[in-house]
């Protein structure tokens, strides 16, 4: 065999190698991108299901607190703000997270103020409507922390997988960025305080 047939050989062998590596790398990138967008999907879901809630939460609350005007504002503004925030995975940044967190938390807040209204009427704790309620919406705060946590773990996934030669490579010829994580809210490292005798 002559020497130019070899090397042409060898550079085809070469290429052919290059091109299953890179159809390697980018299926494999797509796959994790996917199931991290999946999750993100997820995430919202499960805030979506706690945005549903509320407002049933907030008029069996209402019907027995009928005084506590403010509070009842404040849930449904900040029910409001929760539906103007809105996560694009194929536009997600640190600041877009960090104002979707921020609209959660204000509805956080405002939950945990309608359940300080609750606890003032123990007739209204016996109901069995508002208990079964505040049954769902635990059970939904649960699922939001777990969605939390899976969506991460799929992050963490899709970005090790960008990150690792030699798909840094290929991840930056096809547009595969960093994805962004949720973590913890400002100040949620201290414990709430409540007050019920306000």
């Amino acid at each position: 065999m002559k020497k130019s047939t070899v090397i042409l050989l060898a550079v085809v062998a070469v290429i052919v190698l290059l091109c299953f590596g890179a159809c390697g790398a980018y299926n494999g990138m797509v796959d994790k991108q996917e199931a991290a967008t999946t999750a993100l999907a997820d995430v919202q879901a499960t805030y979506q299901r706690r945005a549903d809630l509320i407002p049933n939460l907030a008029k069996t609350v209402q019907a027995y607190a009928k005084h506590e005007k403010e509070t009842f504002e404040e849930v449904t503004k900040a029910r409001a703000s929760v539906g103007q925030v809105k996560l694009d995975a194929n536009n997600l940044s640190a600041e877009k997270l960090k104002q979707f967190e921020a609209a959660q938390g204000e509805l956080s807040t405002a939950l945990g103020k309608l359940m300080v209204v609750a606890e003032r009427y123990p007739e209204l704790k016996a109901n069995e409507n508002f208990h079964s309620l505040q049954i769902q919406l635990e059970g939904t705060e649960n699922r939001i922390n777990e969605a939390r946590q899976q969506y991460n773990a799929a992050v963490q996934t899709y970005n090790q997988s960008v990150r690792r030669f030699p798909n840094v490579i290929f991840a930056g010829m096809f547009g595969f960025d960093r994805m962004e994580k949720f973590e913890a809210s400002a100040g949620s490292e201290k414990a709430p305080t409540l007050n019920f005798n306000e």
